[in-house]
């Protein structure tokens, strides 16, 4: 899959007439799976759904949107972590609220499909800290969610930040550091 085929199918879809959603998921579908089941590996005993599903939420998540800013395709992968980021945490709160006695309807695929509430309740705990960790440097928020939604690589993190991959290696080995101890503290 070229780059440049990716990058131009961005472009055009900053004419709100043009529809390349499609076009544009086909060429990349294997990327987003690859990464849905990467990050749904490590979630494993909780999770059942398939990384299909969770790749379709992304889809539709971000076909919702009125349109997609991405630059290329980094910054476009770039997005859809953030959307399986918010897609997932949306679930856990969903659960939590129905451990609580919450009675909403489920409306995604992956509403009824986390097992254990130890997991939900650590998924919504990372959340809540890396939002934290926005407040104190946003930077360092970002690679987070990059390397560990996005399963980004550090170069790829980089292109999408425009920074060095040394800022990326330090952001992310400090922020590690300060989730591992704001998480067990």
């Amino acid at each position: 899959m070229g780059k440049k085929k990716v990058t131009r199918l961005l472009k055009d879809l900053r004419d709100p007439e043009n529809k390349s959603y499609d076009e544009l998921f086909s060429l990349i579908y294997g990327e987003l799976k690859r990464l849905a089941y990467s990050k749904l590996q490590k979630e494993r005993k909780d999770i059942t759904f398939t990384e299909t599903e969770l790749v379709h939420e992304v889809y539709l998540k971000m076909i919702d949107q009125t349109q997609i800013q991405a630059n290329d395709k980094n910054h476009f992968m770039a997005i859809a972590a953030r959307c399986m980021r918010q897609i997932l945490i949306d679930h856990a709160r969903k659960k939590k609220a129905e451990k609580r006695g919450g009675n909403k309807k489920d409306v995604t695929y992956i509403d009824e499909l986390l097992k254990q509430h130890h997991k939900t309740e650590e998924l919504i705990n990372l959340d809540k800290e890396i939002n934290k960790l926005a407040e104190l440097d946003q930077r360092m928020a970002d690679v987070v969610v990059l390397r560990f939604f996005g399963q980004m690589s550090v170069t790829a993190t980089a292109e999408v930040l425009d920074i060095s991959e040394r800022t990326v290696k330090r952001d992310w080995a400090k922020a590690r550091g300060w989730l591992y101890k704001e998480l067990k503290g």
